[in-house]
Formats: structure tokens, sequence, C-alpha cells
């Protein structure tokens, strides 16, 4: 098997660039704001800038570079980049909540018990996780990186940084 495609694949390798960077920049702003590096950050959903926004615009502005408007997969990209945004600020953001919500009814009901109680508690239901989806500014942070990225992608293709 021909694993090539892997690294001279542009749609491949544009949305592994913008991941990388947006995840790099979430872990750098959570390191300045807490001054403490955390490398969950690295691989972290939720928080800014949107890696989900950035990987999907990334290869929407990417494809239209390589095959045009009028081509199935600039339109697949555009689909898939509106549902993948419209989830993370609308139905992860509120899964999100939902998290907050349940881990503070545990806090709650922990302080209630014994030691024991309170081992029986979280092992029937751990701390979730909080951060999963984006405020809209994140989503909109995350597609304007997506997009630098693939022009800047564009322009390396072009040979125009010589």
């Amino acid at each position: 098997m021909d694993l090539s495609i892997l690294i001279t694949n542009p749609l491949i390798n544009i949305s592994v660039i913008s991941w990388a960077a947006a995840q790099g920049i979430k872990t750098l702003i959570d390191a300045v704001k807490h001054k403490q590096f955390d490398r969950r950050y690295l691989s972290k959903a939720g928080g800014m800038p949107s890696s989900h926004s950035a990987v999907t615009c990334s290869v929407l502005l990417t494809s239209y570079y390589l095959y045009g408007f009028n081509s199935p997969v600039f339109g697949l990209s555009f689909v898939m980049a509106l549902i993948v945004m419209y989830d993370a600020t609308g139905v992860r953001w509120a899964a999100g909540l939902h998290a907050r919500a349940i881990n503070h009814i545990v806090e709650y009901l922990e302080e209630e018990q014994s030691p024991e109680g309170q081992r029986a508690l979280r092992g029937l239901i751990p701390k979730l996780n909080e951060s999963l989806g984006h405020r809209v500014r994140e989503a909109i942070c995350g597609a304007g990186l997506g997009f630098l990225i693939a022009m800047l992608g564009h322009f390396a293709r072009q040979g125009m940084f010589h």
C-alpha cells in the first residue's frame, strides 16, 4: 500500500497543519493565562481558537484553490465546514454546559456523603469534560486561522515565497 498520499495530498497536509497550529495557539493561550504549561491542551477540545473551524476552513479554501468553486470537492468541503462549525458552537457547546451542571450537582451530592459514598458516587459519575464546544468568536478565530494557513499553503505551492 502506497502511503505517500499522506505527505503529497494538499488537503490532508493543510488540515494537519491547521489542527496543529490551532492546538498550539490554544496551548500557548492557556499557558500564558495560567502561567504554566499543560500538555493536555495540545489535544483538548474547546477553547480559543477552534481547531474544528481551522481544519474545515483550511480544507475549504484549499479545495477552492485546487479544484474551483464548482467542483464537488469544494461543495462537500463547504457543507462539512458549515456542519462542523454549527455543531461546535451549538450542540457541543450545549453538551459542555450540561457537563458543567452535572459536575456541580455531583459536587453538591458529594458534600452530603461519607468518604465511601463520595468514592462510589465518583465511580458512578466521573468528572465530566466541560470544554467540548466553542463560543462563536472561537469558531470565527479558528476559521480565520484556517483561511490564513490555506492562503499561505497556496502561496507556497505557487512558489511565491522565493
